[in-house]
């Protein structure tokens, strides 16, 4: 049992980036599908997918370099802990790297970036930054 699932898909795709590969698998949940989903939106990774093997299902992430082969995603690091819950509200989540960067959040409307849940005028829980 993981007892920070979050940080564990953090890691796998940390490692995966670092070993070049194109693709990573990450058990699945809801939680872990929204991080996946905002980490589309926002062009950190080219797709992700829903895997069923019969027992577990999963989420393939494919991962995205540049043309150098360099990976898009340079940073990624889980803020809230599970024995270290950050909470913000909608005037104080930060910006990573003045704009350049992304927080995740979750919040009563969903699972959101910063930038859209300064928009919303929604704070919650500040789950990790990525640059």
């Amino acid at each position: 049992m993981i007892s920070d699932p979050i940080a564990d898909m953090l890691t796998r795709v940390r490692n995966a980036l670092k070993a070049r590969f194109q693709k990573v698998d990450v058990p699945a949940s809801k939680l872990k599908t929204e991080v996946a989903r905002i980490l589309k939106d926002e062009g950190y990774i080219l797709n992700y997918k829903i895997v069923d093997d019969g027992n577990h299902k999963a989420i393939r992430v494919y991962l995205k370099y540049t043309a150098a082969n360099q990976p898009v995603i340079s940073h990624i690091e889980r803020i809230s802990r599970p024995g270290c819950r950050v909470y913000v509200g909608s005037t104080d989540i930060p910006k990573v790297l003045g704009g350049l960067g992304v927080n995740i959040l979750t919040t009563p409307k969903g699972v959101m970036t910063g930038k859209s849940a300064r928009k919303e005028g929604v704070g919650g829980e500040l789950l990790c930054q990525i640059w």
